[in-house]
């Protein structure tokens, strides 16, 4: 498996991938690692999450070089990814054991009842090279701290990062096999989520991948998370300050080089001032500069992947050739590196490649509606449903019109984002199930109900007492 600098094309390095036997090896240390991880106490787990994210703080810099060098990532972007996955671990290790204590339910005056919520087992995530750190530890933190053990198949483009996560879990002291990365190919997961040591599998990436998964998983009667693509709509109402929207809509279309499930990718904007609002966005577009993702000033480097950059120029001609307009970019960069010029397409049609797909790079495409209700009627015109923004100076016009977004995350006058303490995730084909918050901490939990009478006399076996029950 090698890792390429998609800045320069240039080799960094080569790893030994993992065989069959020494994913069986894998498969059997995790399942004796979770038989004591899951008996140790919610309080050391706790504690070992807080030295992850000590440990994460101090390796800001190797670890934000590491993502920068294997897909690309702007390196201020790149620290601020390492930061996120300490506050992540910092996150469950204060409300780990708040979420997941037993919960009482009321119920017959003379029992006792309850819900406790106990770990499954190893879980498998496969996980992207987009954010290759935070989507790791956005299953990692609450995962461990649930008592359940990980094993992470990562992208194959990020094996440097997959190797330094498992290397920072283990130098804060997680016990081995609490902890695995597997450097394998995608034919080979089939396989794993079949195994009876598995008890669970998530999974962030494409909606083809998530199919996949979904359906092994539900064969083998496994619960599953995905969290798949977007096409975010990114709604400009006729009252949004023009010049503050359009510096947010460039950012949140173009962070990570436009590469992220979340990011704004259908501009849908009211014809009262669309003219005003596409020459301020322009404006903005064309002022981020591109280049090294290792310097400073760099605000978009190059995309992951020269096929992924080839994908995207397809995509654009595609809808150009539909009938949209092309106000700036639109082609590849000359030169070294998987570039792509920042473009900004107008009058994109709503049955267009660029409208219809997900665009997992540098582009937006800008709709013209003439009210709110075409509005809300061209945002949900998709069979994606991550995340949705709406803008305007009414903040409680803004809240009516998110309830009506048909997507997981809603957001008025920000960016579509992930944070620790909500939940995370989609509707339709951008995948089920939800991490982060109290809700991912127990999607991979046994929600258990013990009952406990307090007394038994003649009367509880009584015919009578047993009268419908199942």
């Amino acid at each position: 498996m090698e890792s390429i600098n998609p800045a320069t094309g240039q080799r960094l390095d080569s790893y030994e991938t993992h065989d069959a036997d020494d994913i069986d090896t894998a498969l059997g240390t995790a399942q004796s690692a979770f038989v004591d991880w899951r008996s140790q106490s919610m309080a050391h787990r706790q504690t070992l999450l807080e030295k992850t994210a000590q440990l994460l703080e101090e390796r800001v810099d190797e670890y934000a070089e590491l993502m920068t060098h294997e897909m690309g990532k702007p390196i201020e972007q790149a620290r601020a990814e390492v930061r996120k996955c300490a506050w992540v671990c910092e996150y469950y290790a204060e409300t780990a054991a708040e979420q997941l204590q037993d919960e009482l339910i009321e119920s017959d005056s003379d029992a006792r009842t309850l819900v406790s919520y106990d770990p499954l087992g190893p879980i498998l995530a496969i996980m992207p090279w987009n954010f290759p750190f935070w989507q790791a530890f956005r299953f990692i933190a609450p995962n461990l701290a649930a008592g359940n053990v990980g094993l992470l198949k990562h992208a194959s483009n990020v094996p440097g990062c997959a190797l330094a996560i498992e290397e920072v879990l283990q130098d804060a002291g997680m016990p081995e096999g609490v902890f695995q990365t597997l450097l394998i190919s995608s034919s080979e997961v089939d396989d794993i989520i079949s195994d009876d040591r598995v008890a669970g599998v998530t999974l962030t990436g494409s909606e083809g991948a998530g199919r996949a998964v979904g359906q092994r998983a539900g064969q083998q009667l496994k619960p599953s998370v995905l969290e798949l693509g977007g096409s975010d709509p990114f709604v400009v109402l006729d009252d949004a300050p023009i010049e503050a929207t359009a510096k947010r809509g460039a950012f949140a279309r173009l962070q990570n080089t436009g590469q992220s499930c979340i990011a704004a990718k259908r501009f849908i904007v009211h014809d009262a001032i669309y003219d005003d609002f596409v020459e301020a966005f322009v404006d903005e577009v064309e002022a981020l500069t591109v280049g090294d993702p290792t310097d400073e000033d760099t605000d978009i480097g190059p995309m992951a992947r020269p096929d992924l950059r080839d994908d995207l120029d397809d995509q654009i001609d595609r809808t150009l050739e539909a009938g949209a307009e092309l106000l700036t970019g639109g082609e590849a960069v000359d030169g070294e590196g998987a570039y792509y010029q920042p473009t900004v397409l107008t009058e994109v049609p709503r049955d267009s490649a660029a409208a219809t797909e997900e665009t997992f790079g540098p582009v937006a495409s800008v709709i013209r509606v003439s009210d709110e209700t075409e509005a809300i009627d061209v945002a949900n015109d998709t069979d994606f449903g991550l995340g949705a923004s709406v803008w305007t100076s009414d903040l409680d016009r803004g809240e009516v019109f998110a309830r009506q977004f048909e997507a997981g995350l809603c957001f008025v006058n920000e960016l579509v984002k992930s944070d620790p303490r909500l939940p995370f995730g989609g509707v339709k084909n951008s995948g089920y199930g939800r991490e982060l918050s109290r809700h991912g901490i127990r999607e991979f939990v046994n929600a258990k109900t013990i009952w406990v009478q307090h007394g038994l006399g003649e009367d509880d076996t009584s015919d009578d007492s047993y009268a419908g029950v199942e």
